[in-house]
């Protein structure tokens, strides 16, 4: 029992070693969106607490631009255990199925820590009769090619397309550069159809301008009175917007740091104060640690794959 014992010890040691001993500098997240967003409040907001548990200052860094493409090759290229992307797994999952080639490799993106879902809603202009998204698919059965959609990232707009494929519609898809300026044609009514995060389309819908039908999380959000795609009765259109932090493979982040970072993000998501501040900006507050982020991942992975299969290949 004592040889047992001893050998426990000496294998235990050395990874909490590992776990204390990082941070050893500032660390840097960096951010694929700009300030503002629901990522970048919430980053804000984490490094903050997280700099005062690790003694470290833990810096910002927005990086927009290029559909995240700036974002993860600056913390790939950065080859430091302390340079970590935050931000939604929809800026690189869909990549293979949206870019003609990847200019990283995805097996250096390495999941460290979940923190939230993003809350995204499918929204109609409040100029268009319709109440519910029964009513506006209804709609769209009825006027074949004529109402256009469009989509908080690529990822959306392929699982879109895979719907309605499979459902036999036809909509025009219509892409954006930004999100405001997607709002502003989906409040004049020149698209019809805009998933988007509740985050930038709240105060249209306060306005009046924006009729939100339906949340396309698998949960109902605290705080906005939608029913969920799949209560809606389009479970199709079902997606969590996972947000996390991940780590370049080659920056050498130990196992034990990141099982570390994500206990200490769980610790601050635990603190009512924190959930409220991160509900107005539209997340749902949802820590995992290493392995249950990295497997969320995997199965959103898996659904684009089967979306993409759907629609025949890359999006045109």
């Amino acid at each position: 029992m004592k040889k047992w014992f001893s050998l426990l010890v000496v294998l235990v040691l050395p990874l909490a070693a590992q776990a204390q001993s990082w941070p050893s500098r500032p660390v840097k997240f960096i951010v694929p969106l700009g300030p503002g967003s629901g990522a970048d409040v919430t980053g804000r907001m984490l490094a903050e607490r997280l700099s005062k548990d690790w003694a470290q200052p833990v810096v910002v860094e927005n990086r927009p631009g290029a559909d995240a493409v700036l974002a993860i090759n600056a913390v790939i290229g950065a080859k430091d255990d302390h340079t970590l992307l935050y931000g939604p797994s929809g800026s690189f999952v869909g990549h293979p199925y949206t870019l003609d080639k990847v200019p990283y490799d995805r097996n250096e993106l390495v999941p460290v820590a979940r923190i939230s879902n993003t809350v995204v809603v499918l929204a109609a202009p409040a100029s268009l009769k319709v109440q519910t998204l029964k009513e506006l698919m209804q709609l769209v059965r009825e006027e074949p090619g004529k109402l256009n959609y469009a989509s908080v990232t690529q990822v959306y707009d392929i699982m879109m397309a895979a719907y309605l494929r499979t459902a036999g519609l036809e909509m025009t898809r219509v892409t954006y550069k930004d999100a405001v300026s997607a709002q502003n044609d989906l409040s004049e009514g020149r698209i019809q159809l805009y998933s988007a995060a509740y985050v930038i389309v709240r105060g249209q819908i306060q306005a009046g301008r924006i009729r939100p039908l339906a949340v396309q999380n698998r949960t109902r959000a605290p705080g906005v009175e939608l029913p969920t795609v799949a209560e809606a009765g389009f479970p199709q259109l079902e997606l969590d917007g996972l947000v996390g932090l991940i780590a370049a493979r080659s920056s050498g982040l130990s196992d034990a740091a990141r099982e570390r970072i994500a206990a200490d993000i769980r610790k601050h998501l635990s603190d009512p104060t924190v959930a409220e501040r991160m509900t107005a900006t539209g997340q749902i507050v949802n820590p995992g640690s290493p392995a249950e982020f990295a497997a969320a991942i995997e199965e959103q992975s898996r659904s684009l794959a089967a979306w993409s299969k759907t629609i025949g290949g890359k999006l045109k």
